[in-house]
Order: C-alpha cells, then structure tokens, then sequence
C-alpha cells in the first residue's frame, strides 16, 4: 500500500486531521490499534471552542454538532458557600458548545467512511520506520499477516501511550512533566443538569466540577485520592461527597440517579518538545496532555491538526515546507498557553495537600479577585473560550 500521509489513530486528532486533509485533496490512510467500538466507548471530554466547531463544519462533520449541542455563554466559579457567574460572552464575544467527544468522534468517523476513505482498525504492533530517512512507512499486523504502508510522511496521533512519541530516540526530544498529587473521580448519569451552565467549585473538602453531556445526561467530578479505586465509590457515597462540596442551592437541586459509567482519571501537565522529527509528526495528546480543569485537551488536537492539515497542503498545492518547518513551534506556542491556563485553574481550584491553609487562603483571594475584576474575567475568559489559531 502507498499513500501520502499515515495517520497512526483514530481518536479525534488522527480523525480530524484525515477529514481536513481529504478536503485538501490530499490521501490518506488511518492505521488504529483498538476498535472502533472501543474507541468510540472511551468517555472523555465534552467542550468544544468556537475553532474546533468550526473546523467540523469546515469538513462537513458538524452538522449534528450545531443541531445538538449546547452553547455556553458563561460558567460559574463556587466558593465560600455562593457561585459567582463569569460572562464570557460579553467578555469576549465568544462562547463554547458542550458536545462529548464521543460524539465528535461518531462523527468523524461517519464522515471519513462517508468519504470511502481508508481505516484500518485493530492494527497490531503498528511500527513507524524510517522517518529520518528518505522512505518513510509503517508497519502493522493484521489477522497475523504483516502489512506495510509507504507514504511521503507519519501524523502520529495515537496519545500519550502511543508508538509514535515512543519511537522517536530519547536523545531527539525533551519532555516536561507534572503529575498532579490527585486524582477526578466521573460519573455519567441520565439526570438533568443541576445547573444549566458549568459550576467549578473550591471546597475545603475538594473540588467539584458539574457539567453535563446533554439537558438530560449530566456529568459530575469529585477531586479524589490518586489511592481510591471506583469500588470504594457506590453511588450514594458520591452524589453525598459532591452535595457537600456544592453550595446550598446546588446541593438542593441536585438530582441523583444511578450512574452509566464511572471512572478515576489521573492529572498531569505534559508537553513533548519538538513536535517534528524529520517526516513524522506528533498531534494532540500524543505530544501533550493537559489536566481537564480548563477544558483544552481536545481543542489543542484540533488545533493541531489544523496547523499541520494546512502546513501539508502548503507542501504539496505551493511546493513549499515552510509551514512543516514551523509547525512545531507555530502548534507548541499556543499548546504551552493553554498549559499554563490549565495549570492555573487547577491551582487555584483543588486542594493541595502540601500548602495548608496559607495556600487555601491564597486560592479563596485568588478567587475573590477574579470575579470582581473585569480584567481577570476578561482573562480568564478569553482562554476559557479559546485563544486564535
């Protein structure tokens, strides 16, 4: 098999850089280790920036998107017992959409087989082989036959676990990380919202977070212990640790119901430097992750995809390699920014157990401050909603 770019994953990264680059009339193939049952089962983030939803409805993939999904005008900070609404609309002209990546990626995926494109799923021991040479290919295994793709250059978008990051020379990249000392523990449940805007809450006992996937499937977070495991965690045991990490009215309105999936996820801050080696190119979480306080992780893959789709097409419509000659530093400056900007909102919304009660003190001033003052809501909300591409 040839083709000209080998996408490795079908997460919504390698989906959406497959569907922008067929828009640009540039073949592709996508190689995915897992199923696509499997893929689409993996519950994960559910906020879209206005330049993500864009981008869907540039290639023709958002239609569902614009007809379901929910716009967000603002979101609520809850502390000391009150919520306090940050406008962002107003601060920013701006707004973001809940729809879950779950969806976007149902999306993708109908759209790229609407398009006959080419996806192999459960590919095994996917390799990427001479990428710092002249002929770039990947390898894979499928019902025990061995297969090879030629291709002119690799997209690996396959994550933080994946191959692609994993086959680049340790002496070829730098890599910077922080793992937070906590942990989110997430439920899905077929209950209406408590709120019908995000509420993100500080609390003595640990953050919550209360958002949602629809007006009838709610989505809820507790800050937990890197320790516990989702069996220490019934039902009632969570819906009562996140009333009491809930102000009054929220804890009053809360609506409980069984949950359809339960899950403890890990945070950390992580970014690989660079995002190029030679003809194989790093895009979303495989070259970054961000822990999900502000909400970036699927718009910085959609970013990048953007910046790389348009740097290939530069390639090969203008015979120029300036735009994969930038793409590394062009994707990573906008990738630390939202790194720092998750960062913030994590530390100035969980419970650190090594700060004590200055550290408190400082989160509840930190606080304070933000929603008295227009320009810090200004700030926060220009990178809430999502800075330019």
């Amino acid at each position: 098999m040839r083709t000209k770019v080998a996408i490795i994953g079908a997460g919504p990264a390698g989906l959406l850089l497959g569907q922008l680059l067929q828009a640009y009339g540039i073949e592709n193939v996508i190689l995915e280790r897992q199923s696509p049952d499997y893929v689409l089962g993996r519950i994960r983030a559910g906020l879209l920036e206005e330049g993500t939803v864009a981008l869907l409805d540039q290639i023709g993939a958002g239609t569902r998107a614009d007809a379901e999904g929910l716009v967000h005008e603002g979101i609520e900070l809850a502390f000391s017992g009150r919520r306090h609404r940050i406008d962002m609309k107003a601060a920013t002209g701006k707004t973001v959409m809940i729809y879950g990546q779950t969806e976007v990626t149902l999306d993708l995926m109908n759209a790229r087989k609407a398009a006959g494109l080419v996806s192999v799923y459960e590919a095994k021991d996917v390799q990427p082989h001479d990428f710092d040479g002249g002929h770039p290919r990947v390898t894979w295994v499928k019902d025990g036959v061995t297969h090879t793709l030629d291709c002119d250059f690799i997209a690996g978008c396959d994550g933080f676990h994946g191959v692609s990051r994993a086959s680049v020379p340790a002496s070829a990249i730098e890599e910077f990380e922080r793992v937070y000392p906590f942990g989110w523990l997430g439920i899905l449940s077929d209950t209406p919202p408590v709120s019908h805007e995000l509420i993100y809450s500080n609390h003595a006992r640990g953050f919550a977070l209360c958002t949602m996937r629809s007006t009838k499937r709610s989505r809820y977070y507790v800050q937990c212990s890197l320790e516990d495991h989702v069996d220490q965690w019934p039902d009632d045991r969570f819906w009562d640790e996140l009333r009491r990490r809930l102000d009054q009215e929220a804890a009053d309105g809360l609506v409980t119901g069984p949950s359809i999936e339960k899950s403890i996820a890990p945070l950390r801050s992580f970014v690989a430097e660079p995002m190029r080696f030679g003809k194989l190119f790093l895009c979303g979480d495989a070259a970054h992750i961000v822990p999900p306080t502000g909400a970036k992780g699927l718009n910085l893959a959609a970013s990048d995809a953007h910046y790389l789709s348009s740097a290939l097409r530069e390639f090969y419509d203008e015979k120029s390699s300036a735009g994969l000659d930038a793409y590394s530093a062009t994707a990573l400056a906008r990738v630390w920014k939202a790194v720092r900007f998750s960062w913030w909102m994590t530390s100035m919304l969980h419970k650190f157990p090594d700060t004590g009660t200055i550290g408190a003190r400082i989160q509840l001033a930190e606080l304070d401050y933000v929603t008295q003052s227009q320009a810090a809501m200004t700030s926060l909300s220009e990178n809430y909603v999502g800075l330019p591409f």
